[in-house]
Formats: structure tokens, C-alpha cells, sequence
């Protein structure tokens, strides 16, 4: 029986791009409806997917399926050197007393929209939201150009630049004028902290540049689930690689990916 790769009823141009890109790989790509309702024959099955959060949280408690994330303190416990700036990991009710602008997101999840607040009381309020839901905090920096890379057992395979300052543009990594920079800091983030992740992982770095002033410097931005994140102009059968890695069976689990499985919705 044919591996299937489960995927939601809308899908991105991205998003298409893997569906096709697993058919030709030999797995039965299986598109839900708008009720996200699993047919019968695919309950406790195995599968991979690949899709936003919410989805993903809905649809495992029926198959047999482990999506990794990185810890939700990941990128706050960066060091300063990849970092370029102050990034915590704060309950909501703590960051609502904040009183100066800050960028706030949501670690794993879209549930606090990734944006730069004019302080915490922007924030959603205690009758939106859970006091101690976790939430990143940041200073806001200009980002000047921003990559995405697809990590698959510590070492970059695909990638994909997807803004220049602020202006969405996509590029392939593959012969990009910057791709040795972005290879050379990706090395030395991953020499130091590919213990710290999943074996597959997205992450996004770029140039940042303080908004006081002075010069850009490679910073990373975000880590993303795989499965739930865009490829851009990546390689589709690279990224698809890291994909099904970050969302499979729980059979398939090393023991080093067993503690970045995303605890159920």
C-alpha cells in the first residue's frame, strides 16, 4: 500500500508544488474537504503531511503521523552572535505591561500575529487569549534580506532568499551572488545547534540592521516546522526530503527527534 501525504482542501502555489512533487515520488498525495474530515480508510493509517498548524493539530488524532518543531524557547537561548538582538520568551501577561515598541509572535504557531507592536497593550487581551500563553518578544530591526532554508540532519540542502528589504522577492539559493554567506553562517549555526533541533527543520536568516543605526550583520529570524512552511524558489524534491522527515510515522522516530514532536493540539 502507497505512503500517503495528507494535505488541506486550499493549497499555495507552494504547497502544489510538494503535492506534485510527492505523487511523483510514488506516495498517494490525499487532499481533504473543507471539513478536514479523514476518510474512513485512512484512520490509524501512516502518513506525512504537510500543512498549517491548526490543521495539522486537527488531523493527527486521527492518523499516525509525528510533526517536529523546534523547542518553543529555541530561538530565545540563541546567542548573541546569531542573533543581533534581544529575543525573549515571555508569557502574554508579561508582555503586556511592555511599554515601548517590540516585534511579538506566537513560537510555533500563527496564534499571536508576527508583528512589530507599538507596545504590549497592542497585544490581544486576557479575554482573547490565555495570561500564560508563550509568546516571543523581540526588538524591532530592519531586516534586510531574508532566506529560507530547508536543514535536514544539521547540513542546508535546499534554500530559497524570499525578501530584500521588505519587498518580497524570491530567488533559489543554488548560484544566488550571496549563497556562500548564507551557506557560511548556516555552518556555524548548525556546528552550534543541531543538537538543539529536530533533524529537519526551516530555518530563516537573514541581514538585520538595528533601527538606531550602524551596520547589517547575519542574524537569524525564525525557525519553522517544515511541514507547515513554504518552499519558495527552493529545490521541490530537497525540500520535499526535509518535509517527510518532519511529519511521518512516530515509528520512524530517532530517538533524538523524539523529544520535537509537537504535543498534541
Amino acid at each position: 500500500m502507497a505512503t500517503t501525504m495528507v494535505f488541506p482542501p486550499r493549497l499555495t502555489a507552494s504547497a502544489e508544488q510538494i503535492r506534485v512533487a510527492a505523487g511523483n515520488r510514488g506516495l498517494t498525495p490525499v487532499q481533504l474537504g473543507p471539513d478536514w474530515r479523514l476518510p474512513a480508510d485512512l484512520l490509524g493509517r501512516v502518513v506525512h503531511l504537510h500543512a498549517g498548524p491548526t490543521f495539522a493539530d486537527a488531523v493527527r488524532a486521527g492518523v499516525d503521523v509525528a510533526p517536529l518543531e523546534a523547542p518553543p524557547g529555541w530561538l530565545a537561548g540563541l546567542p548573541q552572535e546569531f542573533l543581533r538582538r534581544e529575543v525573549r520568551l515571555i508569557p502574554i501577561s508579561e508582555a503586556h505591561t511592555l511599554r515601548r515598541p517590540v516585534f511579538a509572535k506566537s513560537p510555533n504557531d500563527k496564534s499571536i500575529t508576527a508583528m512589530v507592536y507599538s507596545d504590549g497593550t497592542r497585544l490581544p487581551g486576557s479575554d482573547a487569549v490565555d495570561p500564560f500563553t508563550p509568546v516571543l518578544v523581540s526588538d524591532p530591526v530592519d531586516v534586510v534580506a531574508e532566506f529560507r532554508l530547508h536543514v535536514l540532519d544539521g547540513a542546508v540542502r535546499t534554500g530559497s532568499q524570499y525578501g530584500d528589504d521588505g519587498v518580497l522577492r524570491m530567488a533559489s539559493l543554488a548560484g544566488h551572488p550571496r549563497e556562500a554567506e548564507v551557506r557560511a553562517f548556516a555552518a556555524d549555526l548548525l556546528a552550534d545547534q543541531a543538537a538543539a533541533l529536530p533533524s529537519a527543520i526551516v530555518l530563516d536568516v537573514g541581514t538585520v540592521r538595528p533601527l538606531s543605526g550602524g551596520p547589517a550583520g547575519w542574524a537569524v529570524i525564525e525557525a519553522n516546522a517544515a511541514w507547515a512552511a513554504g518552499c519558495y524558489e527552493a529545490d521541490v524534491d530537497s525540500a520535499l526530503d526535509v518535509i517527510l522527515r518532519a511529519a511521518g510515522p512516530s515509528e520512524d522516530l530517532s530517538d533524538h527527534d523524539r523529544r520535537f514532536v509537537r504535543p498534541p493540539g
